[in-house]
């Protein structure tokens, strides 16, 4: 088979065709990255130009992988962020700040914290009128969303405040979405990005982060506890959250046109280690219409291939997430509760596309050693790969403290395979 592009090599295995090799994704998603430090570690082990990590999404610490990474790890995907961090406020003007494990960063001109006994805070938005939205604890690597969430009236709940961070696009807005593509038109990488508005109750979305005074359901227990007795309430903020995500797509698709090939529609997650947060039929009822109302108007006017989210336990989701009109599943975490490689590519293989699974970022690759992590990827790899249906990421992002070599033998292990299955 001739070399493909790394485009190419990623929609051929999104179309279930075998490409002529495994692709892989690093660092192109706020949900297939890497944690700043351990990206410094990354650029040092290559060789490349000493200059500080760009944290491209704060809540988590991601670092920016960059075009001599990306290169020197082989990813076949590289990314348009959108505009806003989910603190609010836009990646721009960078600055130095150091953190609190030493190392030297560069962050937005609006990543605007304060330090006390408990840690480091930081403003929703870059206002430092406004109470902190994020906390990181003295010993941690990221934030924590604060729960601010003001008295509410469960028999009067009005949608509407539930609502307050979702708006149709500005011209300011289109005009960064614009510029990001044409930067990208022609790349031979796959382009991935975020949608706005399209994640429906994304756990990490419901405390608004990136508002200054959030009204409505805020509190995460509470909103769990909504989706149970109040389906009435969700539905109706899914709807209207919906409605205006349709506008958006539209606007998005006349600013973007075909440089897209991926779009990451919804973070939601619906399993967690040994269950579910809901049932399948809560599923149907809730999400699937409103995922499927997007999803079919991407299909039915764009080649963008769609993406979800969903870490955990959800192997008897799938058929769901399919008929709900997703081409991707993310992370694809092996561990969990009937998640085996074995079973996921038996039973829906030739139906979705997964994206992720490589390798376990909960145990193997931060407390295995180097030979661990290149048998694992190496099983993942054979039992995902034949005939397509399988972009390889790490199980979510890659955490610090994640030991570099660790990495680095994923690395060579994803070529090693790729080269052994090139050669036959």
């Amino acid at each position: 088979m001739d070399p493909m592009t790394s485009r190419a090599r990623v929609r051929a295995a999104i179309r279930h065709q075998q490409p002529d090799r495994v692709p892989v994704d690093f660092g192109s998603s706020f949900i297939t990255g890497i944690h700043c430090s351990v990206v410094a570690g990354l650029r040092n082990h290559y060789g490349l130009e000493k200059r500080p990590v760009k944290v491209c999404e704060p809540y988590q610490m991601l670092g920016l992988v960059e075009d001599d990474l990306l290169d020197a790890m082989g990813a076949d995907v590289v990314s348009i962020f959108p505009r806003y961090t989910i603190f609010g406020f836009p990646n721009e003007n960078w600055k130095m700040w150091r953190a609190p494990w030493g190392q030297e960063l560069l962050v937005s001109e609006h990543f605007r914290t304060y330090e006390n006994d408990q840690g480091t805070f930081i403003h929703p938005k870059g206002d430092t009128s406004a109470p902190a939205s994020g906390h990181m604890p003295k010993s941690g690597y990221f934030f924590d969303a604060i729960i601010r969430q003001e008295p509410i009236d469960e028999d009067n709940l009005n949608p509407d405040d539930n609502l307050e961070e979702f708006s149709v696009m500005s011209e300011e807005d289109l005009a960064y979405w614009k510029a990001e593509a044409d930067r990208l038109r022609g790349s031979e990488r796959a382009v991935i990005t975020h949608l706005n508005g399209t994640c429906l109750g994304d756990i990490a979305l419901v405390p608004a982060p990136f508002l200054t005074h959030p009204k409505g359901i805020r509190d995460i227990a509470e909103w769990y506890m909504a989706t149970a007795v109040n389906q009435e309430y969700v539905d109706e903020v899914f709807r209207r959250q919906s409605d205006i995500a349709l506008q958006n797509l539209a606007l998005l698709k006349d600013a973007v046109g075909d440089v897209l090939d991926v779009v990451v529609v919804c973070g939601t997650d619906f399993g967690t280690q040994e269950s579910s947060f809901c049932s399948t039929d809560t599923f149907d009822h809730l999400w699937l219409p409103h995922y499927k109302k997007m999803n079919d108007w991407i299909h039915e006017h764009t080649d963008w291939k769609t993406f979800k989210h969903s870490c955990g336990a959800v192997e008897e989701f799938i058929p769901h997430f399919v008929e709900a009109g997703f081409d991707i599943l993310n992370p694809v975490q092996c561990s969990a509760r009937g998640m085996s490689e074995e079973i996921l590519k038996e039973r829906h293989g030739e139906k979705i596309t997964f994206w992720g699974g490589g390798v376990n970022t909960q145990k193997t690759l931060p407390f295995g050693t180097a030979a661990e992590v290149r048998a694992e990827v190496r099983r993942r790899c054979e039992v995902f790969s034949p005939g397509g249906g399988f972009v390889f990421n790490t199980i979510h992002n890659i955490q610090a403290l994640t030991p570099v070599e660790n990495v680095v033998a994923m690395v060579d292990a994803i070529r090693e395979f790729n080269s052994e299955e090139t050669n036959r």
